[in-house]
Formats: C-alpha cells, sequence, structure tokens
C-alpha cells in the first residue's frame, strides 16, 4: 500500500458515503417512517375483536382558498389548503411568512383581502362578530408559552372557557376540569389548586392544552406548541397532538419550527416561503424531496 493510500485510509475518507448514497439512504430511511405510520395507522383502526372495516373521512372541516393577504406589504398570497376531519396539518416556514397569520384567520381575528376562509363549509369571511364568536366555539386555542392566567389556579384556568361560554353547572365544570387534566396525563387532585408558577414548563403546556379541549372543540390551534421545551417534554406535548387525532378526532393546526416534532405529529405539511405554499404533503414526501429549497429549510 502506498503512503498516499495509508494516509487517505486513516483519515476515512473512503468510507464516506457519496451524495447518490445519502439520498439512497434517505429513501430508505422515509420508507421506514412510512411503513411505521402505516402501522400505527392500521393498529388504531383495528378493535379487540380484530379489524374494522372504516371509510376514509372525506369532510374537509378547515378550507383555505386562495387567501391574500397584505398590511404595509403582502403577507400571504393565494395560499390554499384543506384539512379533512381528524388530519393534524403543520404549517412551518422561516420566521415572518406568515404561519401564525394563518391561525388569526382561521379563528377570524383576520380577514382576508382576497378569498375564502370555510370552517364546516360556512365561509366565514364576512360573518358579524357574533357569528364569529359562534364558529369560535368549534375551537380550542394552545398559545405559544400556554399563555395561563398567572392569578388563575390550574382548576380555575381550565374552567373559565366553560364558564364564559356554557351553563354547565359547578359540579358539570370540575367533572370536565378533571376529565381534561386526566387526558393530558396530569393528577387532577395535585395540580387543580396549583398555579401556574408552581409548574414547569411542560406542565403549563400541557394545561394549555386542557384548557383548548375543554369544550370538546373539533378543531384544535397550536401556535409553536413545543417551543423552548426540553426534548423529553416535547415528545410528550407530541404524543399528546396524536392521542388527541387518533382518539378524539381532532383536527388540528400546528404551527412550529420544531421539524422533528412536525415530521412525527403531522399527517400534512404546508410549507411557506416568499407568501406562498410551495410544498403540501405527506412529511415523508417533504423529507425525500429533491427540491433545493425544501432541501435548505431542512438544513441540507
Amino acid at each position: 500500500m502506498s503512503d498516499s493510500d495509508q494516509a487517505r485510509g486513516s483519515t476515512g475518507l473512503d468510507d464516506a458515503p457519496t451524495a447518490p448514497e445519502r439520498r439512497e439512504g434517505d429513501r430508505k430511511s422515509q420508507a421506514v417512517r412510512r411503513a411505521i405510520r402505516t402501522e400505527l395507522e392500521r393498529d388504531a383502526s383495528e378493535a379487540p375483536g380484530g379489524p374494522v372495516e372504516q371509510a376514509p373521512s372525506v369532510k374537509p372541516v378547515i378550507d383555505v382558498s386562495h387567501v391574500s393577504l397584505a398590511f404595509d406589504v403582502p403577507i400571504l398570497e393565494d395560499v390554499s389548503f384543506t384539512a379533512h376531519e381528524g388530519e393534524t396539518i403543520a404549517v412551518v416556514g422561516e420566521s415572518g411568512t406568515g404561519k401564525s397569520t394563518i391561525l388569526k384567520l382561521i379563528l377570524r381575528l383576520l380577514v382576508p383581502d382576497r378569498g375564502a376562509v370555510c370552517i364546516d363549509d360556512e365561509d366565514i369571511t364576512d360573518l358579524s362578530f357574533e357569528q364569529a364568536l359562534q364558529v369560535r366555539q368549534k375551537m380550542g386555542m394552545v398559545f405559544q408559552g400556554a399563555a395561563l392566567f398567572d392569578s388563575m389556579t390550574v382548576f380555575e384556568n381550565v374552567a373559565y372557557p366553560l364558564r364564559e361560554h356554557t351553563n354547565m353547572s359547578e359540579d358539570e365544570i370540575e367533572e370536565r376540569v378533571r376529565e381534561k387534566l386526566e387526558f393530558v396525563d396530569l393528577d387532577a387532585d395535585r395540580v387543580m389548586e396549583q398555579m401556574p408558577s408552581e409548574l414547569s414548563g411542560g406542565m403549563r403546556k400541557r394545561v394549555g392544552i386542557a384548557r383548548g379541549m375543554a369544550n370538546n372543540p373539533e378543531i384544535m390551534l397550536y401556535d409553536e406548541p413545543t417551543s423552548g421545551l426540553d426534548p423529553l417534554t416535547t415528545g410528550t406535548i407530541t404524543r399528546l397532538i396524536r392521542k388527541l387525532q387518533k382518539e378524539l378526532g381532532v383536527t388540528s393546526i400546528v404551527v412550529s419550527h420544531d421539524m422533528r416534532s412536525v415530521s412525527r405529529m403531522a399527517s400534512k405539511i404546508a410549507l411557506l416561503h416568499d407568501r406562498h405554499i410551495v410544498f403540501f404533503g405527506e412529511p415523508e414526501e417533504m423529507f425525500a424531496s429533491e427540491d433545493p429549497y425544501i432541501r435548505e429549510f431542512l438544513g441540507g
């Protein structure tokens, strides 16, 4: 062996994967993820006694159609996507691309300059304030940082939307609060009388999800649900969003920068760039894409 061969061998350069090998590895990795997703979905559709025939739902719950919006400058241009019943759509993109603006349009806190936003086949763009409030009762919102009321206990935080928007008795409210806290894996007896300041970041986020769920909404909206959380707590929040989808059939829109979490929870991903949606499809399709911008966004 020549000195040059020995030097090359000692650095391990011969073992470094080539670009085609890396792409092939990516494709195999995506195939494995797709197989795991298929297996999970099949398990969810099987009853204890055996498989159950279930027709896939095609009901559009949220339909954003050719929406454009500008303030001093254009924010969104000709943006369209549909979320069907039970789907989790992740909206991703660089900072300042209008991701949170989409949540405000769905909540009807903003009205598009052009296009339409439909909830359950109802165009909400021209609704009155009172009508918009009625539509919002179908939705639960989890804000970045949980946005709990610091002066209220955990119980009072989760009970707040029930007292504001229902005629439930105090006994019924307590039962509902306990149910939602237990759904997000919190010990109701231990946390109900605690203040938000006494909770960890992950616990506050879970209380925020419980509050968003309190009215049994058919739609959940999340703004950066895993922001600032450690990897283990991020995994917990990701599993909770999946749990809402699989066990309760909730339709969710998740705005996030956390692509690892997105790849695990999302049915589909909408990638915003330069005011447009430049990709809409399954996570496996996005991670396997050869599009130069998508590769750059994903970190090469």
